[in-house]
């Protein structure tokens, strides 16, 4: 049976949690660890996941990018949809963001995608779809993807890795993220995962890195905007590395960003903490661009204090940071925090590696800023076109 396989990376932040989620600057890298989607045409008739039935209600993301990308009530048949990966679930590594790109780049995949002939309105232009370039679409609300009021005759229908597009990607991601966290979740997840590489976001424009996009989002307080760049690292050096350290503790992002949202409802002042998590971000930033990773490592210990300061540390996330700390350069929680993931950026990974594991850890090691999303199988014949 014909299957369309898609795989995004997961992430770790290297600066800036939770100040990212009230503009500030933050990092993410774009790790080795991968989440794999295979979908295919359900031969049961009904929606299924990993070979039993598709709940809905436990799976928000896949929920809402079936209802962006694949709408039932149209006549898009039902699909099964098959996980692989190894970026472990609730632990700050972007599991729910990589999958939701790899998702929304299958879905896609297997619809295809209307454009305008060129010669009737400029080069290919896109007649359905989500994304920065296309103002009549609103991933973030209720409705579909823009559709052209455009004779059928004069558009055509893209198909293959061509209909695939990495903002499209990063933009649902973000919207479904959004949704499941109440309405506060930052696009550094998203991105990260769709794009690869190393992400900046902030409130500004980033003069000195290549400005990819600008996103906004209607929060419970406020509306939010954040500028996307991509920071090209340059020449790595080879003895430079990021060691994973998974406490095993689930610590969902949402309950976390609730409770920072919490924290400054009550205490407003405590603003001040999140805008020094900030400015750390902008030395990390600025350490990153010279290939100073010494600097790097300090500032992502500046910014552990300042988290474990906030209350979004853990004592587990503190024992292994402690313990990589005399073989690395730096380390830090990497996520919302409250159990989850620390990252340490070392010189020596397995003797980083082996003392976070001494100290209780499960550990994955990783070069900086692995490829994004990758189509790993994709067929020129789609599952279901809107007509």
């Amino acid at each position: 049976m014909t299957a369309i396989i898609t795989s995004a990376p997961g992430k770790c932040i290297l600066f800036g949690e939770h100040a990212v989620v009230y503009g500030h600057p933050a990092v993410a890298v774009a790790i080795d660890q991968r989440i794999s989607i295979k979908i295919q045409p359900s031969a049961s008739g009904m929606w299924l996941l990993d070979g039993g039935k598709l709940n809905m209600k436990r799976n928000p993301h896949i929920k809402g990018l079936i209802e962006k990308l694949w709408p039932v009530d149209q006549g898009a048949p039902p699909l099964s949809i098959h996980i692989e990966g190894n970026i472990p679930r609730s632990s700050g590594l972007g599991s729910s963001a990589a999958l939701s790109v790899a998702l929304a780049a299958a879905l896609r995949g297997a619809r295809g995608r209307w454009v305008t002939h060129a010669e009737t309105v400029g080069q290919n232009r896109w007649a359905e779809g989500f994304g920065s370039r296309i103002t009549a679409s609103d991933a973030y609300g209720k409705s579909g993807g823009f559709f052209s009021t455009i004779e059928q005759d004069k558009m055509f229908l893209l198909t293959g890795e061509e209909s695939i597009d990495t903002d499209e990607n990063a933009i649902l991601a973000h919207s479904v993220e959004a949704a499941a966290q109440n309405g506060r979740a930052s696009p550094i997840d998203s991105s990260t995962c769709s794009h690869g590489g190393v992400i900046v976001i902030s409130n500004q424009v980033q003069n000195d890195l290549t400005h990819l996009y600008k996103r906004s989002l209607k929060m419970p307080d406020s509306e939010r905007f954040w500028h996307i760049h991509e920071l090209e690292l340059g020449i790595v050096p080879d003895d430079i590395y990021l060691v994973i350290g998974n406490t095993g503790i689930n610590a969902p992002t949402g309950k976390q960003v609730a409770k920072v949202a919490q924290m400054l409802e009550l205490t407003p002042d405590r603003m001040e903490e999140i805008e020094t998590i900030g400015k750390i971000a902008q030395r990390g930033i600025d350490a990153l661009m010279v290939g100073d990773y010494e600097a790097v490592g300090r500032a992502m210990t500046e910014n552990q204090i300042m988290l474990k300061s906030i209350g979004v540390s853990h004592p587990e996330l503190d024992v292994l940071i402690k313990a990589a700390a005399p073989t690395c350069l730096g380390a830090k929680l990497t996520g919302a925090g409250g159990g989850g993931c620390m990252v340490a950026l070392t010189r020596n990974p397995k003797l980083t590696s082996d003392a976070i594991e001494l100290a209780g850890g499960r550990t994955y090691i990783s070069k900086l800023g692995s490829l994004g999303l990758r189509v790993e199988k994709l067929s020129d014949q789609t599952f279901w076109s809107r007509s």
